[in-house]
């Protein structure tokens, strides 16, 4: 997997400051799309060893809330099989910080609507908040709290998961 970008103090991706990574790789290629230089799987650095230890370092100070998983999109079959272990990594020192996640495919039904592949279920069970849903240029909207248009939704995954229902996220 490769990654686009990481930024260690970010404020826009989630609640609070937040270590982000944009991971390189997206087949939707929503029109207007902020980031589509990461379309592109190879865009960028590898990810290694190094880079997870950059981030779990990156995340360490009391101020950082969490980490978000961005692209790209961290849901493409080659971007999971990366974050799954990382991801674990990072709930093992972190209990403590959330997990925030956008993805252009859309949740439903405990797992993801246009893909049931390997590994999405267990990516999911890893994430506190998920922003689901393509960007759509025509819905776009700068009033929208972390996300860009209006049919895409910031879930509390956590509590949908364990309901069974879709609870949204309210900030």
């Amino acid at each position: 997997m490769n990654y686009a970008e990481i930024k260690k103090y970010d404020i826009a991706n989630g609640e609070g400051v937040r270590v982000s990574l944009f991971v390189s790789g997206c087949r939707r290629h929503c029109r207007g799309c902020f980031n589509s230089v990461a379309w592109d799987f190879s865009y960028g650095r590898q990810f290694t060893h190094e880079t997870e230890r950059e981030l779990l370092e990156a995340s360490s100070p009391y101020y950082i809330a969490g980490l978000t998983l961005l692209g790209g999109d961290p849901f493409e079959p080659e971007n999971r099989r990366e974050l799954v272990p990382f991801l674990k990594k990072f709930r093992a020192q972190y209990p403590d910080k959330d997990i925030w996640c956008y993805t252009g495919y859309t949740y439903r039904d405990g797992t993801l609507l246009e893909d049931d592949g390997e590994g999405v279920r267990e990516l999911l069970s890893l994430i506190d908040i998920l922003v689901d849903g393509p960007f759509i240029e025509e819905l776009k909207d700068i009033r929208l709290k972390f996300r860009g248009s209006s049919n895409q939704r910031v879930l509390d995954l956590k509590r949908t998961i364990s309901s069974g229902n879709i609870v949204l996220y309210l900030t």
